[in-house]
């Protein structure tokens, strides 16, 4: 009995002295600029290859908008619409950025060619209004525009937000 204590004392004292192992931290893949620099050099590469590689260059615009580098979204938007003029989303992403780079008269050029292709496009209407109150101070063509986007998307997400907008507009005389 005595061994048997003598045992389990001497496995308490072991164990109990031993340091106990923090976990490792496991890796962390990079996500965000990181990455878009790598599809960046990826994308730009496709397009050197073939440079009328539409969808290349549409994600390369896309990528400068998403990390606010308008300028280069503009070049790469625009060489996407050399290849398909009547790219709607493409327009429409281009005069954002437009208004971006302090231009806002080219984004309402690139918001009305974009609607007179697919009269139809919400952003189209909705970044418009934005656009001619906001900086052109055309109160009336704003809410025209407001209307039209409630009219194609009644229950859009921010459809009462855009309500209001109309109703702050309309009270304004």
């Amino acid at each position: 009995m005595k061994k048997i204590l003598i045992i389990l004392a001497l496995i308490m004292i072991t164990t109990g002295c031993r340091q106990k192992e923090e976990p490792r931290p496991q890796y962390q893949f990079p996500t965000g600029p990181i990455q878009a620099q790598d599809d960046t050099k990826l994308l730009r590469e496709a397009v050197q290859k073939d440079p009328r590689n539409v969808n290349a260059w549409i994600k390369l615009g896309n990528i400068f908008m998403d990390t606010s580098r308008c300028n280069e979204a503009i070049d790469a938007y625009s060489k996407a619409l050399d290849i398909d003029p009547k790219n709607v989303d493409v327009r429409v992403d281009m005069g954002t950025c437009y208004r971006y780079t302090g231009r806002s008269d080219r984004a309402v050029e690139e918001y009305r060619k974009a609607l007179k292709i697919d009269p139809d496009h919400l952003y189209g209407h909705k970044n418009l209004a934005v656009v001619l109150y906001y900086d052109f101070s055309d109160r009336n063509g704003a809410i025209t525009e407001f209307k039209k986007y409630l009219e194609l998307a009644p229950n859009a997400p921010d459809a009462d937000q855009v309500r209001q907008e109309i109703q702050k507009l309309e009270a304004i005389k």
